[in-house]
């Protein structure tokens, strides 16, 4: 499906985008029932979880999903969204489509209905989500090795950095020191996935901490 923008602006806020993509996800036909049970942005994609259940109580059948003790099934839903000249638009895509966007919160992948087939795309999109949530949120001074090599604008490569900072203006600005060279880099949080702590700043900040941990190594 392509994209489809509000001409009528009728959708300016976040607020209205979530009553957008609830009123998209809830929907009736004369034997199954659709209803939001939660939606999280992050970033400009909207990412939701949609229960189908049906009219008559009857446990819902389907090929891609297992049903649930209750008898419904609770899929994943991908919307992307932007303005055009102050026009909101989206496009949407259930998980089983195989969609790029795989960012959404732990929390709503686990609200998610078993799936029968571990090969399928949604199980990799789901993979996909887990293993971005798992990316650390290192702290300055940590030193890291990265899961494989980044190269760099001028060719050359670096794969142990240190956690640090620069200052634009009032703003502080994560970036990594190379260990190598010395030199700065920003690196984007996909580069950090896989990574490895290989020393902690908050280990080496405290001396007593670090005695202690020692003392119950012994």
């Amino acid at each position: 499906m392509g994209w489809l923008f509000y001409a009528d602006r009728r959708v300016q806020t976040y607020a209205d985008e979530k009553a957008e993509i609830t009123r998209l996800c809830t929907f009736e036909s004369d034997t199954r029932k659709t209803e939001l049970v939660k939606a999280c942005k992050v970033g400009s994609t909207w990412y939701a979880a949609a229960k189908v259940t049906s009219i008559d109580g009857s446990p819902v059948g389907d090929t891609t999903y297992v049903t649930d003790a209750d008898g419904s099934i609770t899929f994943g839903a991908v919307f992307l969204t932007r303005y055009d000249d102050g026009c909101w638009g989206y496009k949407d895509m259930e998980e089983s489509a195989g969609p790029n966007e795989s960012r959404a919160p732990l929390r709503l992948i686990e609200l998610l209905s078993n799936l029968k087939d571990e090969g399928s795309y949604a199980h990799a999109w789901r993979q996909r989500c887990r293993d971005w949530a798992a990316i650390p949120d290192y702290e300055e001074g940590d030193k890291i090795r990265l899961a494989t090599p980044v190269t760099l604008t001028d060719g050359s490569t670096c794969q142990i950095v240190t956690a640090t900072h620069y200052r634009r203006g009032r703003q502080k600005r994560r970036c990594y020191r190379i260990e190598e060279t010395g030199g700065l880099v920003r690196l984007s949080r996909a580069s950090l996935a896989g990574s490895e702590l290989l020393s902690s700043a908050k280990g080496a900040a405290s001396p007593v901490l670090a005695e202690f941990l020692a003392g119950r190594d012994a």
